[in-house]
């Protein structure tokens, strides 16, 4: 076994993950590269490690570190060096140099047990004297500390955030209560605090175990989009989680005394057939059901149903007034308004809060182009805002007004959301409200519950806000109902297009989605334009027809580019599933050369010119737009769920791949945030909610019965502008439009809008 001891030169890689490092170790004259896992050490510390020598191909000799030891320095040299290497913040070479020159060898005993008398050193404040001892006592403690947590299979990036939240106090912590992590630290989940358990020898009874796995549950709801849980379907899917026969109705009390639960009673929900789809023991529909929150987002469901009761106010503008300005723009327009929209128009000017709702081709958008001439005549100031950054560019190109993103809107300036929790920081709020007369809100239906209550912080009460949506639309990605939820309510003007224009009512696209939205049946063998049915009862030969139609047939017929036509699956998983449909075309659109480095991660290879999704919510992630010097324009912060671009460059080196987002954002990702990303040749029908593109291609194949249903495949065929190819079964599709079955949202904003009411 070999031996090598000597200062670390340089940290030339380091997994912040598991600690895996390579280092350059001086020794003396001699310099050596040292691999392996190392719990925490940093350039300039002395260490001494054993292990074997190897010779790598293209790094040459290496030391596999099987063992080793921080060894404090020996000499004055040594002392100087590690003092002056910029470990200590505040200490550079020089005042290095005169700390050891002063103390000599008892220059690190002085740092542990007489640090004041660092002060003797000329431009050694008291105040720097303190920083010293700290952090070499910091130092110290930390290297334990990574020791001690890396025993429990803690990574090292965890590891140091769980020191920082609790510094010595962790030991405690792991100790009794690790469960702990789960509510403190980002990244930590109850599974992974319940593994940490288990190795402790926490008792699977335990009362912190079982509180944090009710927590878990909820906040695993919420994924799901529900605000709450039935408290029978809670205790069951916690049950079903913790594998224990304990009875956990009685520590929901505890928890609501704690302030981590509200328990609402709702009667008559009628909840029998659903809990017994989710938990077979379920046998008794209970006469009043109770509504199990986790604390954030009952109070975000409350502060959105107050906000939104306050805004709702009427204005007293005489009618005839309101008429006679229509008749003027209509007039000026060349515009033949139908009654439904001279009523949406009408009501927009005494409302202050309006819902628009209709389907494709009934006329959303001559209305809010009719709204916004109507008061732009009034000299208002107007904003105009949609959920993502197509949404936004379909609105924008549709009423000649710059729309934003409702984050861009808000002037989101980064902090990350933390599991059930909302720690996104917008300028815009209640102390800096957004300065509009009117504000404009297309897609609400893709709008969560989260984001809404952001949304109307910003709006004080008197501005006029005019909210646009197709109801019939999937809701939202995140937790929530809200445009269903308002409606539902009756609290508040509802106007409802539903006369399709001529214009659009010669695209088989805009007819057809009507028709699937009442249940009829479609001529899948008319000859058409733009709605196309292709028959294929085999999965691997509806895969060759997808290809066929994306690579050789649709471009040229749509005007569009390959990658800008997308394919639109209802599942994940399975043989016409996201996940394989997205190696299958990875290959045929873009095949693996030398020219293309590529990077794997999490199973998915990254390639130079891959088309990729972001998959969660980054709010502190850099974008830039550039110039085509590469310089650039505008910076900002935040990426979404559901966001997608292109890689434009891929550093193996460096570990970075950027990609290239709408509106020209260039986003860096280190490796190690690949698994905010996913490709995105196929994406699945809810990722497609508020884009439009070219043409989309959809496979109709068997699947799950909640998922094959009317409101998943009237979403995707309305995604399309110029053509709809589906492929597969035409009885499917016929069974996916008969299915009226949605997967029930547990939401209580209908519930809080109704209690302010009486």
């Amino acid at each position: 076994m070999a031996s090598v001891t000597g200062f670390v030169e340089k940290i030339k890689y380091r997994n912040e993950d598991n600690g895996y490092s390579v280092l350059n170790v001086s020794s003396g004259k001699d310099e050596f590269v040292l691999v392996g896992t190392f719990h925490y050490i940093d350039e300039g510390e002395m260490i001494e490690a054993r292990g074997t020598m190897t010779e790598h191909p293209v790094y040459g000799e290496q030391l596999q570190v099987e063992s080793y030891e921080i060894k404090a320095p020996g000499d004055t040299q040594a002392m100087e060096r590690y003092l002056g290497s910029g470990a200590i913040k505040g200490v550079g070479a020089a005042l290095a140099a005169r700390i050891v020159r002063r103390f000599k060898g008892d220059t690190f005993r002085i740092i542990e047990e007489e640090p004041e008398r660092l002060s003797e050193v000329k431009g050694v404040s008291e105040k720097l004297v303190m920083a010293i001892a700290r952090q070499m006592e910091e130092k110290k403690d930390m290297r334990q500390a990574m020791m001690f947590l890396q025993e429990y299979g803690i990574s090292m990036n965890l590891a140091v955030k769980i020191y920082q939240e609790y510094g010595p106090r962790m030991y405690g912590i792991i100790k009794e209560n690790p469960y702990r992590l789960a509510d403190d630290i980002p990244g930590v989940g109850f599974k992974m605090a319940d593994e940490i358990a288990q190795k402790v020898g926490i008792f699977t009874d335990s009362d912190y175990r079982i509180k944090a796995g009710l927590l878990y549950t909820l906040f695993q709801a919420s994924a799901q989009g529900h605000t709450y849980l039935p408290k029978e379907e809670l205790l069951c899917q916690a049950a079903e989680l913790l594998k224990v026969d304990e009875d956990m109705e009685k520590y929901l009390m505890d928890m609501q005394m704690e302030k981590r639960i509200v328990v609402k009673t709702a009667a008559g929900q009628g909840t029998k057939e659903l809990q017994k789809d989710r938990c077979p023991e379920s046998e008794d529909t209970p006469s009043c059901c109770h509504h199990v929150y986790a604390a954030p987002y009952y109070y975000m469901e409350l502060n959105t149903a107050k906000m939104l009761h306050d805004l709702n106010i009427r204005g007293d503008v005489p009618e005839e007034e309101i008429r006679s300005r229509l008749m003027r723009i209509q007039k000026e327009e060349e515009l033949e308004l139908d009654s439904m929209q001279m009523q949406a128009v009408m009501e927009a000017v005494n409302s202050g809060l309006l819902i628009i709702t209709g389907g494709p081709g009934t006329g959303k958008t001559t209305t809010i182009n009719t709204i916004i001439r109507y008061f732009e005549s009034e000299d208002m100031e107007i904003l105009l805002a949609a959920p993502t950054g197509r949404a936004a560019k379909r609105m924008t190109e549709a009423t000649g007004w710059e729309a934003k993103t409702i984050h861009r809107l808000l002037e989101l300036s980064g902090g990350p959301g933390e599991e059930g929790t909302v720690n996104t920081r917008f300028q815009r709020n209640e102390e800096n409200p957004l300065e509009a007369d009117v504000i404009i809100i297309d897609e609400m239906s893709m709008v969560d519950i989260q984001l809404m209550q952001s949304l109307l912080k910003a709006v004080n009460v008197g501005t006029r806000l005019i909210l646009v949506g197709d109801v019939n639309q999937l809701p939202s990605v995140g937790p929530g109902n809200v445009l269903k939820d308002m409606i539902h309510s009756g609290s508040f003007n509802v106007v409802k297009l539903t006369r399709i224009f001529r214009q659009a009512a010669e695209s088989d696209i805009i007819v057809n989605a009507h028709k699937i939205n009442r249940g009829e049946q479609i001529n899948l063998g008319k000859r058409s334009r733009d709605f196309l049915f292709i028959r294929q009862d085999n999965p691997e030969n509806i895969i060759s027809t997808m290809v066929t139609l994306m690579t050789k047939k649709l471009p040229g017929y749509v005007h569009a580019k390959p990658l800008d036509i997308q394919i639109m699956t209802p599942m994940r998983k399975g043989v016409l599933g996201v996940e394989r449909l997205n190696s299958i075309l990875q290959m045929h659109l873009n095949p693996p050369g030398k020219e293309k480095p590529e990077k794997e991660a999490g199973g998915v290879i990254f390639r130079l010119g891959d088309k990729v999704m972001q998959i969660k919510n980054n709010y502190q992630i850099a974008w830039e737009i550039r110039n085509k010097h590469n310089i650039p324009l505008e910076t900002g912060t935040g990426i979404f769920n559901g966001d997608m671009g292109i890689i434009r460059e891929l550093n193996l080196f460096a570990e970075i791949l950027t990609v290239e987002f709408d509106e020209g954002k260039m986003v860096e990702y280190s490796f190690k945030q690949l698994e905010e990303l996913e490709l995105a040749y196929a994406i699945t029908i809810h990722k497609s909610q508020g884009s439009e593109y070219p043409a989309v291609i959809i496979p109709i194949h068997s699947g799950p019965r909640m998922l094959m249903s009317r409101n998943l495949i009237y979403t995707a065929v309305t995604r399309a502008k110029s053509c709809v190819c589906l492929t597969g079964i035409p009885d499917m599709f016929q069974y996916m439009v008969d299915n009226q079955v949605e997967q029930r949202r547990y939401s209580g904003l209908k519930e809080r809008i109704c209690e302010l009411e009486n």
